[in-house]
């Protein structure tokens, strides 16, 4: 039976049998598309391997201004972010990230175990690089439970489906006071009906959320060692949005201008290359520049077995390009540009279309 099938077929019994009414619950329950044994670490692993690339001059900037007041129970008191131990919360429009006092090599572990407790297999685990990234993933939590699901789904597990999947990407970067900023973004893939008889899906990109990369940092703050209202309260206060990035022609070259110094500038377009599903093959903090991999989207993604290429993680025909995306910043203002992989100016449609995609994240 195939899985429409299937799913007529689960319909129908459950209109039938007049199950209770389905709620859709906020919790999180992920189980990875793939099955697979936990990553081992090589021994030669273990610890992160030094790089001065990564180091960020000066100190951590800290969002101005933040106290909580968010009250708590007796038995586990809310602490001000300024007493927090040592770990924080900053903000910058929509963006946030985790900010921990203890160097990188004494968090990779901890963080990889976070997200294989949280029911996600990593793809990628790169230390030198700082980045682990999770499998595609579904949250098995929106599926409804009611009597029906309950009795007959474990049998017919396969039947039920959200018809969304996610990943996650974890970077980590030294600051310049020996600590390390965490930075958590996401992706997600809809299954949508490409057809009026509802026959046939593809998956789709589906938005970013920024609530579900602030709740993995909040849930990552208790696997550090944080209390829940200690992290609750963290991430309390809502950030203030507001349009910082705007593109424009700089010299014939598609450009995006930010209204911000190169500290905020380079945390923020670090996150939308992660969110956006750019390969970051390498990065210089002191240059500006982030080395990725791109792959054009007007690439037929409609060809049998685009699924499974999707989420196993299979190359993709077309071979991605290589460019620079380049921060170069004045005072408060900072400017983003695509170069080539020779390091040239790009003006290309891919420039473009690179320049226009970071800018509608950074909004």
């Amino acid at each position: 039976m195939n899985q429409f099938a299937r799913r007529l077929a689960l319909l129908g019994l459950t209109l039938t049998l007049g199950a209770c009414s389905m709620l859709q619950s906020d919790k999180i329950d992920y189980k990875s598309a793939t099955k697979a044994a936990g990553l081992e670490v090589p021994p030669d692993l273990t610890q992160l391997a030094p790089n001065n690339r990564y180091v960020v001059p000066g100190g951590a900037v800290t969002a101005s201004g933040y106290q909580s007041t968010r009250a708590a129970t007796p038995a586990e008191p809310t602490t001000a972010v300024s007493t927090l131990g040592d770990m924080h919360i900053e903000r910058d429009g929509n963006d946030r990230w985790l900010v921990v006092n203890r160097p990188a090599d004494q968090l990779w572990g901890p963080v990889r175990d976070f997200w294989q407790e949280n029911g996600f297999l990593l793809t990628l685990d790169d230390r030198k690089l700082g980045i682990m990234e999770t499998d595609w993933a579904e949250n098995r939590a929106k599926i409804p439970q009611d009597i029906i699901r309950r009795t007959i789904g474990k049998v017919f597990d396969s039947a039920y489906d959200t018809g969304q999947r996610d990943k996650f990407r974890t970077r980590l970067e030294r600051t310049g006071t020996g600590g390390t900023d965490i930075f958590i973004s996401h992706r997600g893939m809809v299954e949508v009906y490409t057809d009026t008889q509802k026959t046939q899906t593809t998956w789709q990109p589906r938005p970013s959320d920024p609530e579900l990369e602030t709740e993995f940092l909040r849930r990552l703050m208790l696997k550090l060692g944080a209390s829940e209202a200690q992290s609750k309260a963290l991430v309390a206060e809502a950030a203030i949005v507001k349009p910082t990035a705007r593109v424009a022609m700089l010299n014939n070259q598609p450009v995006v201008q930010m209204d911000e110094g190169f500290d905020r500038a380079w945390r923020r377009v670090g996150l939308t290359l992660d969110r956006t599903g750019f390969t970051v093959e390498d990065r210089d903090r002191s240059k500006g520049l982030y080395f990725v991999r791109y792959v054009d989207p007007t690439t037929d993604k409609s060809e049998p077995g685009f699924l499974s290429k999707l989420f196993s993680g299979s190359k993709a025909a077309t071979p991605p390009l290589q460019y620079r995306i380049a921060l170069q910043s004045q005072g408060d203002a900072t400017t983003v540009s695509v170069l080539n992989a020779s390091g040239a100016p790009e003006s290309s449609a891919n420039a473009q279309r690179i320049v226009k995609v970071i800018a509608d994240d950074l909004k």
